[in-house]
């Protein structure tokens, strides 16, 4: 049978997406519902198998739906965490969008060295998940590295404390000092979480048309109505891409304190329960992220 040099190119096409489709069926999809099947039963480990065995309440009746109620009503730890978790959320992703929109704007100038400048933006999105960032966080259980103690005191969150005693504001008001004290304590954890939305945000603004620019110009237009009227609305998708990628990305951090307990669970062999609690937190995400993009739908400028 001869086929067209079409037919054979788009058989390549279907090889390789039928490669990436078996990888994520058997490693992706298949486990994920049967997450979701675990949840709604009490899963413990036996040898070389998996004990799957119905929930009953106090009446002695099945509740499937037992592992959720008991997440949020009897565990003392995961509603607890849920708040912090959302509460974080709300005051790190504003910093993230407007630092990482500050420095798109800034690298997009033409400048000596702009070239490697974008690189060091970009380069903690490389090394932010290493050994690197551990050793300048502290956390130095997971690098032996001893000596990185020193590196790491550069970075400590007291200094925020001893600054704002020097200049007579550390304790005047708790509130204030705990709000400064909470934004600025984690400001490299923050900073290295801008790359992604940084080349996002240069992209867009390198899709602004010489056009519109030269208009605003003949306008007589400031720079400061030329970035509320124009830069804001020509780069507004990618502003929701942003605010959903950081929510997310926020979300699904291993160390916040949800993942860390939902972990603790399935440490425990706790499975079931793990699985209820991980879509419980999935379904919240949802929400969280169909709001975001309701609101912000609303105010995106769309260029047809």
């Amino acid at each position: 049978m001869r086929l067209s040099y079409e037919r054979k190119k788009g058989l390549y096409g279907y090889g390789f997406i039928a490669l990436w489709f078996i990888g994520a069926l058997f490693f992706f999809i298949i486990p994920v519902f049967e997450s979701l099947y675990y949840s709604f039963f009490s899963v413990t480990p036996e040898t070389g198998y998996l004990a799957i065995t119905k929930l009953t309440d106090s009446s002695g009746a099945v509740n499937y739906f037992l592992n959720y109620r008991n997440a949020f009503l009897r565990d003392a730890y995961f509603s607890t965490y849920l708040v912090s978790v959302l509460r974080d959320m709300l005051i790190n992703t504003p910093i993230i969008i407007i630092f990482s929109l500050f420095v798109a704007i800034v690298i997009n100038q033409e400048f000596r060295g702009k070239t490697f400048a974008r690189a060091v933006f970009f380069l903690p999105v490389i090394i932010a998940t290493g050994p690197v960032y551990s050793i300048i966080t502290g956390d130095l259980s997971t690098t032996g590295a001893a000596e990185a103690d020193q590196f790491s005191s550069m970075f400590s969150s007291d200094m925020v404390d001893e600054l704002l005693e020097f200049v007579g504001i550390y304790g005047i008001s708790d509130t204030l000092t705990e709000t400064i004290s909470t934004l600025t304590s984690d400001i490299l954890n923050l900073i290295w979480k801008c790359g992604i939305q940084i080349i996002i945000f240069l992209s867009a603004l390198q899709g602004i048309p010489a056009s519109a620019k030269e208009a605003a110009a003949i306008e007589g237009a400031t720079s400061w109505e030329f970035f509320w009227k124009i830069t804001i609305a020509y780069i507004s998708p990618m502003l929701l891409v942003n605010l959903i990628y950081t929510i997310i990305d926020t979300f699904a951090d291993p160390t916040n304190l949800v993942m860390e307990r939902i972990i603790q669970q399935q440490d425990d062999w706790l499975y079931g329960y793990a699985a209820a609690m991980a879509w419980s937190y999935f379904l919240i995400v949802l929400v969280v992220i169909g709001i975001v993009f309701a609101l912000m739908n609303k105010v995106v400028y769309y260029d047809d």
